[in-house]
């Protein structure tokens, strides 16, 4: 029966506008996208292996021509959708409304190749019944300057990152990898932390004081307030802003810098000073409404108020809009539609009253530069909204809705109204000085807005609907110091990004996308660049070593201005003002004005592998170096003897670089990773018995002798948490030695099986040993297969037969008979459409679909982990294939069959340009 076929990105999407057009329409997901440059040489076409640029996948020698490939794990779904594709009258392609959807819709349209029937692209912002209906009655062509402009996104990312990536290879480490954007937001996050390591400290001191209005105030707002020294003799007093990073006054700075005698001199000498209020100056308070959402904000917000990663919002955000509760969470615009600000409206009316609602709607234009005004801002579905206990959502999609249904609504709200006050009160210390405090309050006379919102700070700023009361003064007023204190205070390092932080940084300097910023941060602490302390992001020191070489040897491509620039030549690509194989040249093989990454990767010349990985540390005549090597980071310097690499000791991956100080160096080396600390002789084997710090923590070895069997292993044993290396005894370490130690021997049951021959052998039973083991996850008893924790690690000392049978007499915690639930829930898989849930297992914490299992990274957490990134595992151990088995004998392997994936040779045909035709090649065809 002739249907019309609607395709979009995700089956939950599929499920939803399935429902809203209902019979006659067939909805399937591409599930993603169906095609992308080949990920390694095996998905590479053979025609293009030998080609000098074949790796690339790009033909850097005509036109920058990309070769597709459909992944092997896509090719049945491809198969599907054409099937479906031959009982259609009408092919709707439903994709996302930016570059990238607009890519999907083209690559699946070059795919699928349909045949005399007509191709309609469709958008929506929203999922809502209305709003798809509508959007399948007005469909429009595909935008193929928007197919242009992600398209040359692609190859330009292609070709970074596959021409620089080899010389980190080569030069830093294995295994690395090189972005356009990515690695300039690693070079945010390490300049940050290039700063925190040059900043000296500075301390300054001030006075501080709580300040009577006198009996005369109690009707007239409180009695007592605070107020903070000013100035002395009409000179400002130093504060924190004054000092520089080097720990000096900036040069010009008119201030007085206090000390602690100064300060505390000061204080005696206004004990008994009564004081003259010198000035009142009042003026309105008015704060406006904040915007509604676009994509870099609602992460911001969603960080700071709600602590989601970047990637978790992102996630959140994707499943609340393709289940119709929000609009389109890629966005960059401010813009509400007009059915939407009466939505607004009508709740602020309906929840707040009529006061709280302007006289007309209130309008906002993006500050964003080439904003994509077509779009809306992020707000929820609909004509009217739903409250958010009106949706029946519940946990992080309950939290995100709520979010974002209360920054649209209090977009719509009258501004908030006040007083703020700043009064200066002076008077003379007995030393002859003229000290002046300041005090400062804000009154909120008319919440407006607040009401609804109150946006989340960084850096402990003070709130938007914070107020200080102040009592009502007037000039000549007199008041009396009810208490004086000297305060001290120091400056502070430049404070570290966080993800809201790094999302604005990267907004303000206009590198990248907005869409890609959550993916760029996860990228970035995948790799081992940047690791997590708290919320701040913290640059490993391999991030140093490779942010250097780029600076030295791609300064261009690896400067903030000349990523920002490239986003505007995408956006001038998107608008049809610019072409891509132009650009694509100048930036691959330069112009006389600036030389191409193709020059620059050739004509590298010499790079000192070890010196790019060498930074000093501390003082340089001291000749303590850190080096990034191969199994991580280490100190190296002189030894006692003046061998200048004489003492090694490895530096632990959680310290922060502005951490390693030379102070920290000493104490590294004076207790170093490898180094022992003999202890004395085993009694029992005479064996010597030693102590070392290692990569995993301290422990205590057997050194055995040299005409020991190679096969010989020495005995090994972790120190306990309540141990350490300079306090640990020789009678301490044969005690870990010990273990495992055999607390006792149990009869166990053995059931009934059949023998080799066939013979019946009776059930039986056996004497089994229940050891005492120190492991991975802690102290724990075993008994054949069958393990128990224990409650601590001297238990493994002390722990009788009894005690342990008496642990196993209770029911297992966990096991096959009773499964833990899942640790977390997530989306469902977008290939076999099946929940994913994060679960532990034997061997650690693990993502499934039910099908596939594949176990959490180093750098995962089952708190952040997000569907995106968990669908990224399990499709990285879907294309290993299943788990190998042993052959059965006698089975012969049939050869495979190799299958050569194909060059696109449709032409980009969709949709004619109105203005003019275009003559460029694209994947081996004229588009027209």
């Amino acid at each position: 029966m002739a249907h019309k076929l609607v395709i979009v990105e995700s089956p939950a999407k599929a499920r939803t506008i399935g429902g809203y057009l209902g019979d006659g329409y067939v909805v399937e997901s591409s599930i993603g996208h169906i095609r992308d440059l080949p990920n390694n040489a095996a998905d590479t076409p053979a025609k293009i292996k030998e080609k000098s640029w074949g790796r690339l996948a790009v033909d850097v020698e005509d036109g920058f021509t990309p070769y597709y490939v459909v992944p092997r794990d896509k090719k049945s779904h491809i198969s599907k959708l054409k099937s479906l594709l031959k009982d259609a009258d009408e092919l709707f392609l439903a994709t996302d409304e930016d570059r990238e959807g607009e890519a999907i819709a083209w690559h699946l349209l070059d795919e699928l190749k349909p045949k005399n029937i007509p191709v309609k692209r469709m958008v929506f912002h929203e999922i809502t019944k209305a709003a798809i209906l509508e959007a399948a009655d007005n469909p429009r062509d595909i935008a193929m300057d928007l197919v242009e402009a992600q398209e040359t996104r692609r190859i330009l990312d292609r070709l970074y990152g596959y021409e620089v990536s080899p010389v980190l290879w080569k030069k830093v480490m294995s295994g690395l990898s090189a972005g356009r954007v990515q690695s300039v937001a690693t070079r945010l996050v390490v300049d940050k932390e290039r700063e925190r390591i040059k900043f000296k400290l500075a301390s300054y001191w001030d006075l501080e004081g709580t300040f009577d209005r006198g009996a005369a105030a109690a009707d007239s707002g409180p009695r007592m307030f605070p107020a903070k020294l000013h100035s002395l003799d009409g000179t400002r007093v130093a504060s924190g802003s004054n000092f520089g990073q080097d720990g000096q006054l900036k040069a010009g700075a008119d201030v007085v810098h206090l000390d602690r005698t100064r300060a505390e001199a000061l204080v005696s000498a206004l004990a008994d000073t009564t004081y003259e209020v010198r000035s009142v100056e009042s003026k309105p308070y008015r704060r406006s409404p904040y915007a509604p959402f676009r994509t870099t904000t609602m992460q911001q917000e969603a960080s700071r108020k709600l602590g989601m990663s970047a990637s978790s919002a992102m996630s959140v955000a994707q499943r609340l809009y393709e289940n119709g509760f929000i609009t389109y969470m890629r966005t960059d615009s401010t813009t509400l539609s007009g059915g939407a600000v009466e939505a607004a409206r009508s709740q602020v009316r309906e929840l707040y009253g009529a006061e709280y609602l302007p006289d007309s709607p209130r309008t906002y234009a993006s500050k964003v530069k080439n904003a994509q005004e077509a779009h809306e801002a992020i707000r929820p579905a609909g004509e009217s909204f739903r409250t958010p206990a009106q949706t029946g959502l519940t946990g992080d999609q309950f939290r995100l809705y709520e979010l974002i249904w209360m920054r649209t609504v209090a977009s719509q709200m009258k501004d908030a109204v006040g007083q703020s006050v700043s009064v200066r009160l002076g008077g003379p210390a007995t030393s002859g000085e003229d000290v002046v405090f300041s005090a400062s309050g804000r009154v909120i006379t008319f919440h407006g807005f607040l009401k609804a919102y109150v946006e989340g700070t960084d850096d402990g700023g003070a709130k938007d609907d914070q107020e200080t009361r102040l009592p009502a003064l007037a000039e000549g007023d007199a008041v009396t110091a009810a208490s004086l204190s000297a305060n001290g205070h120091e400056t502070k390092p430049p404070a570290r990004y966080t993800e809201a932080t790094l999302i604005k940084e990267l907004e303000e300097r206009e590198i990248g996308r907005p869409s890609t910023y959550a993916s760029i941060i996860g990228t970035i602490l995948n790799r081992g660049y940047v690791y997590k302390k708290g919320s701040a992001l913290v640059p490993a020191w391999l991030a140093f070593s490779v942010i250097r070489l780029l600076e030295e040897h791609f300064p261009r491509h690896v400067s903030y201005e000349f990523t920002a620039e490239m986003e505007d030549v995408l956006d001038e690509i998107a608008g049809g003002r610019k072409h891509r194989v132009e650009e694509l040249t100048e930036f691959y093989y330069g112009s006389e004005a600036v030389p191409g990454l193709h020059a620059l990767v050739t004509e590298l010349g010499e790079i000192d592998a070890r010196d790019n990985a060498t930074f000093p540390i501390g003082d340089p005549e001291a000749q303590i170096f850190l080096r990034v090597g191969r199994y991580g980071p280490y100190l190296e310097g002189p030894d006692d003897d003046g061998n200048p690499a004489g003492k090694r000791a490895n530096v632990p991956d959680d310290l922060p670089p502005d951490e390693l100080t030379m102070e920290k160096a000493v104490e590294l080396f004076a207790n170093p990773a490898g180094e022992e600390i003999e202890l004395g002789t085993h009694p029992e084997t005479g064996l010597r018995v030693v102590a070392k710090n290692g990569r995993y923590g301290p422990y205590v070895t057997e050194d055995l002798p040299d005409d020991a069997p190679k096969k010989a292993k020495p005995r090994t044993g972790s120190l306990f948490k309540s141990m350490s290396l300079d306090t640990i005894t020789l009678d301490d370490a044969v005690k870990l030695l010990s273990l495992p130690r055999v607390v006792g021997e149990v009869e166990v049951e053995v059931k009934a099986k059949t023998g080799e021959d066939g013979e019946e052998i009776p059930a039986t039973t056996e004497l089994v040993e229940i050891t005492a083991q120190n492991g991975r996850y802690g102290p724990y008893l075993k008994k054949g297969t069958d393990s128990r924790s224990l409650t601590s690690e001297e238990q493994l000392f002390t722990i009788t037969l009894a005690e342990a049978n008496a642990i196993y007499a209770q029911p297992k915690q966990r096991g096959r008979a009773a499964a833990a639930p899942p640790l977390k829930e997530l989306g469902a898989d977008p290939v076999s459409g099946q929940p994913i849930v994060v679960k532990s297992g034997r061997f650690g914490e693990y993502v499934t679909d039910g099908e596939y299992n594949a176990t959490l990274r180093k750098d995962d957490s089952v708190e952040e982990i997000t569907t995106e990134r968990a669908a990224e595992l399990l499709a990285d151990r879907r294309a290993r294939g299943p788990a190998k088995k042993a052959a059965k004998k006698g089975a012969k392997k049939a050869p495979a069959k190799k299958s050569a994936a194909k060059k696109s040779t449709a032409k980009k045909s969709a949709t004619k340009k109105s203005a003019a035709k275009k003559t460029t090649k694209k994947a081996a065809a004229k588009k027209s």
